[in-house]
């Protein structure tokens, strides 16, 4: 039970949660209609089980190229711990990454292509994308964005007409990316600030963008409200402890961006159960690591 507990942290549970809420907003932006106990419902379960996977796998390798360093800087992490092996993390993180795969091309070709660039990006940024100052952000920003187009894939003519829609968790995540820099030894003002541009320029992207503007409008506002409250802490003390609860943050309530693109929809029922994650991935937060 230990190693099982180990390796889960190593996934961040949290985390996996708000991949699922990226495919249920993929699909409704694209017109795929919920709630029919048919054939429809197969693309659902299949990709988001398949989101699922390589958010888990991804993070797993993210703590594998990381074991070294969080020697020092978090000793109590499973593996520098020496609660699982590192061999042990690898040969899980690669199940995941290939069930991921898997379940993506079952659905369709695309959906496995875009499965295999999610794959390659994750793994590039575990490996040598986080320390590079300016592609990173980028780099971490592009698997947010193609994990939406994951949820897109679902119609082949929806991903050439919505294509440009995954800029805006690739900005979103970029920010959050800039922020989380400072989680260990604290950051900088200037940054925060300009994280914070990035954020308005999130929100107003996606309410120009939605169909049915007022009934995102209250899933925007909730995220604004949020993210903003964190983010003007930290921008006063800069120390590590704010950002990491603003990354934290900015991480967590992805799901109400996600739900807001379900809600412009017409699927109030469906944002609903989109919302309905956050309060199962904060309930995770509090037992395993977001970040």
């Amino acid at each position: 039970m230990s190693k099982i507990r180990a390796f889960a942290e190593l996934t961040r549970p949290a985390n996996v949660v708000t991949a699922l809420s990226d495919i249920m907003a993929g699909l409704a932006i694209v017109g795929f209609v919920f709630g029919r106990l048919d054939y429809q419902f197969y693309p659902a379960l299949f990709l988001g089980l398949s989101s699922m996977c390589l958010y888990a796998g991804g993070v797993v390798f993210n703590d594998v190229f990381d074991h070294e360093l969080d020697r020092i800087e978090r000793p109590e992490r499973a593996l520098p711990s020496g609660r699982i092996k590192r061999s042990e993390a690898i040969s899980g993180g690669i199940v995941l990454l290939s069930f991921g795969i898997f379940l993506a091309f079952w659905q369709s070709r695309l959906s496995g292509i875009v499965a295999v660039f999610i794959t390659a990006l994750a793994l590039f940024y575990d490996w040598k994308g986080k320390h590079m100052r300016i592609f990173g952000p980028i780099n971490m920003g592009l698997c947010r964005a193609y994990n939406l187009l994951l949820g897109m894939s679902v119609y082949e003519l929806g991903v050439l007409e919505h294509f440009p829609v995954i800029s805006i968790p690739l900005i979103y995540i970029a920010a959050i990316t800039l922020v989380s820099r400072g989680e260990v030894h604290g950051g900088k003002a200037i940054t925060l600030y300009f994280a914070g541009f990035l954020f308005l320029i999130v929100h107003a992207s996606q309410l120009f963008l939605a169909e049915k503007v007022e009934f995102a409008l209250v899933f925007v506002l909730a995220h604004f409200i949020l993210i903003f409250r964190k983010l003007s802490v930290a921008i006063k003390n800069p120390m590590g402890k704010n950002i990491g609860f603003t990354v934290k943050t900015g991480v967590l309530t992805l799901i109400l961006m996600n739900a807001a693109w379900v809600a412009s929809s017409g699927q109030w029922m469906v944002a609903l159960f989109v919302l309905a994650l956050l309060p199962v991935s904060l309930g995770l937060a509090k037992k395993f690591a977001v970040t």
